[in-house]
């Protein structure tokens, strides 16, 4: 694996980079954020620290993703719930606060390969579900193309984050059912038990909150989620 690693210190950069290396991975270090722009396409998996010296790293990171569909980890010194949660919402496969252990890092990196690479698999069976039957799903306005991954609401494109689509998607292909929690983050991130859960409400609260309708995934309170039917506002009727 190629991995990106945006970091400006060079004694983190270093530990990061040995740690990487003896795992056999290849490393390109970047300190700025210019340089991550111009090494991103070529990267399969990026680490961003988010203190960058010439751009914020969340504007960084909400770049990146416009050009870049890598799993990305950001590893900061940045500890605020706020931090975490727009960490999360512009693309972030995981958050990790320094310090950490290299361990747990590294098991981060592994388990978000993972789940990165086998979601698009896991999707090509389950949208080929008979229920499915290969069309969009409609909720409302709203409309699902599972096969294209494209939301529209009223007709007007909605551009998701890959995992907001992901969780979107896995609603609306068994539309008449609530999923649990466990159920979502065992399908969507791999981890049934995953410890920043929080990381799946951050993903719901972007989806209702970019296509406009706060109906489109139904709280089952003390459960789970489930496609919902969306009302439209008053001022769009």
């Amino acid at each position: 694996m190629h991995a990106l690693l945006v970091e400006d210190d060079d004694r983190m950069a270093q530990a990061l980079g040995t740690a990487l290396a003896q795992r056999g991975h290849t490393v390109r270090r970047v300190g700025r954020a210019l340089d991550a722009l111009r090494f991103v396409r070529e990267a399969e998996f990026v680490l961003l620290d988010l203190g960058l010296p010439d751009l914020d790293g969340l504007d960084l990171l909400r770049r990146l993703r416009t050009v870049c569909d890598a799993p990305l980890i950001v590893v900061t010194a940045r500890c605020e719930e706020r931090d975490i949660v727009q960490g999360l919402r512009a693309g972030a496969d995981d958050y990790v606060v320094k310090p950490f252990r290299m361990a747990e890092l590294i098991a981060r990196i592994d388990t978000v390969r993972r789940r990165t690479g086998a979601s698009a698999g896991r999707f090509e069976s389950h949208t080929a579900d008979p229920a499915a039957g290969g069309r969009p799903v409609r909720a409302g306005d709203v409309e699902v193309d599972l096969a294209g991954r494209t939301v529209t609401v009223a007709g007007a494109g909605v551009r998701l984050t890959r995992r907001e689509f992901d969780v979107l998607a896995f609603l609306a292909a068994r539309p008449d059912e609530v999923h649990s929690r466990e159920e979502i983050l065992d399908r969507i991130w791999g981890d049934a038990f995953l410890a920043a859960s929080r990381s799946l409400d951050v993903h719901v609260a972007g989806i209702r909150a970019k296509t406009g309708r706060p109906g489109l995934v139904r709280t089952v309170r003390g459960f789970g989620y489930q496609l919902g039917a969306p009302a439209v506002r008053d001022d769009e009727r």
